[in-house]
């Protein structure tokens, strides 16, 4: 089940990072060999958290960096991929997006943060990567210190961290704190904003409010027969993470430990919450029924703080599907949606 696990968000991001490209790209005429962020219009920050190194990327809107504005944390999906991803193909160079969607719109009113995975390297080339855009240390697998602290938790805990640290800066200002996350980074941010009561604005994307588990059943219930059997075979892996919650063996994917966290149900957090809360899902993603489902019952419980965004026909990362059922890259839908973000607030 841990394969499973690594197996789809593996997708998820080879679909982000080497489709999303086309559609991105940020091309830099030419650079020297000492990169740094600051070249591509980001900002370089470095915190502390429990003895560790956390990498910062800020992006405001050109000439405003010191202008007083809120900020927007953005929480990272999953994977040990490096925010900054340098690439050459054939003399032509830049960088793949750092964030899902063009930060730009949201720039005018925010400081947009995003934070770096731990014991990840924060620029890499594409080149020293795997395929799907990973990084691996010299053993070839994930860094060991990175699975140590893939778990909901740490990242949660952290990412409170990091707020605190920002919003000393001179350039942050008080008044809104809007925390957002995609995919696995909705989960992230839905349990940053119940254990943290400064968040003003919380934007849940791509989610599943009942938990990773039951995306990983409904995604092998789609490729299963009567001999596969491949949803069964994740309740009796389910089964086993139960009886060993705790455990980090992640010899084939992410470790037990990892998946209990994320699977945990976020609408636990999330119908707890008073403030705006905003959740935009495709309606052909795997976790949409789910979504439907807490929607339903946000809408039984008369809760008047949440707004729904449900985008018809669209997949995990908002691309439409084809009759045939498969994926139409050629339509990106995620600029539409970050300014569905931007007109969002700026109603709140």
């Amino acid at each position: 089940m841990p394969r499973r696990t690594q197996t789809s968000n593996v997708v998820l991001h080879i679909m982000k990072n080497l489709i999303l490209i086309s559609f991105l790209l940020f091309t830099i005429s030419s650079y020297g060999q000492n990169q740094r962020p600051e070249n591509y219009g980001f900002r370089h920050l470095q915190a502390a958290y429990k003895g560790d190194k956390v990498d910062i990327l800020v992006k405001s809107k050109k000439g405003e960096e010191q202008k007083k504005k809120p900020l927007f944390l953005f929480c990272q999906g999953s994977l040990p991929i490096p925010l900054l991803i340098t690439y050459d193909d054939n003399g032509k160079k830049g960088i793949y997006p750092v964030f899902v969607f063009n930060p730009d719109s949201l720039s005018n009113e925010y400081h947009l943060a995003i934070i770096s995975k731990p014991y990840v390297p924060l620029m890499a080339n594409q080149k020293s990567l795997n395929a799907d855009l990973t990084f691996s240390d010299s053993t070839g697998k994930f860094p060991q210190k990175y699975i140590e602290r893939n778990l909901l938790d740490y990242y949660v805990d952290r990412a409170i961290a990091v707020i605190k640290f920002l919003q000393i800066q001179t350039w942050v200002s008080g008044d809104k704190l809007v925390v957002a996350g995609h995919s696995e980074g909705s989960t992230i941010a839905a349990k940053l904003a119940y254990s943290f009561p400064e968040v003003t604005q919380l934007i849940y994307s791509g989610g599943n409010p009942c938990g990773r588990i039951l995306t990983m059943i409904e995604q092998q219930r789609a490729h299963e027969n009567d001999t596969t059997k491949y949803g069964e075979r994740v309740f009796s892996d389910w089964k086993n993470i139960i009886d060993n919650p705790d455990n980090m063996d992640a010899s084939y994917g992410d470790a037990y430990k990892a998946t209990y966290q994320f699977s945990i149900p976020p609408m636990d957090y999330l119908q707890k919450l008073n403030i705006p809360v905003l959740i935009t899902y495709g309606t052909k993603d795997y976790s949409s029924p789910f979504n439907d489902y807490f929607r339903t019952e946000m809408i039984r419980q008369k809760k008047k703080n949440f707004t729904f965004n449900a985008y018809i026909g669209a997949e995990h990362n908002f691309f439409p599907l084809k009759a045939n059922g498969e994926t139409d890259f050629e339509i990106f839908n995620w600029d539409k949606v970050a300014n569905d973000w931007r007109t969002w607030l700026m109603r709140q």
